[in-house]
């Protein structure tokens, strides 16, 4: 134990770093327990997909999308999503969406922003398409 302590007081800036990577470590955790948006996995997505007709959006730029794309997603860009809504999409307010990005960090916003619009289900994929891609699952090429 002895150690322990000589160690934290030689290195005081890497004890600092340690405990700020901790704090973020457990803050992220606990926000995302908390959140009203869960991630979900590719296995996941197809489930609801099937079972639940969740309509899957997919926020990449076309030019991604058109290289592939996960069967029967809609290629939407964020700032539109922000600025005119879901066209088509006002009368499923109850039904799953699903926001799928490149590596599923964009995806985050603009679910948040979905779900202040009063979408009850949205899902984001975790890891984006790079986990799709990762899990050899089919893509739509158009």
């Amino acid at each position: 134990m002895q150690q322990y302590i000589d160690f934290l007081s030689n290195h005081p800036y890497l004890t600092a770093a340690w405990v700020v990577l901790f704090l973020a470590l457990v803050v992220s955790w606990m926000k995302s327990l908390t959140s009203k948006i869960k991630q979900i996995s590719p296995t996941e997505l197809t489930m609801l997909v099937n079972r639940q007709d969740a309509t899957v959006l997919d926020i990449r730029a076309e030019a991604d999308f058109r290289k592939g794309h996960i069967t029967g997603a809609r290629n939407i860009q964020a700032s539109q999503l922000q600025a005119a809504g879901l066209p088509g999409l006002e009368n499923q307010k109850d039904n799953p969406i699903i926001v799928v990005c490149q590596a599923g960090m964009s995806a985050q916003s603009v679910a948040a922003s979905l779900n202040k619009q009063g979408f009850s289900q949205v899902f984001v994929l975790q890891g984006g398409m790079n986990s799709w891609t990762g899990a050899n699952l089919p893509l739509v090429k158009k």
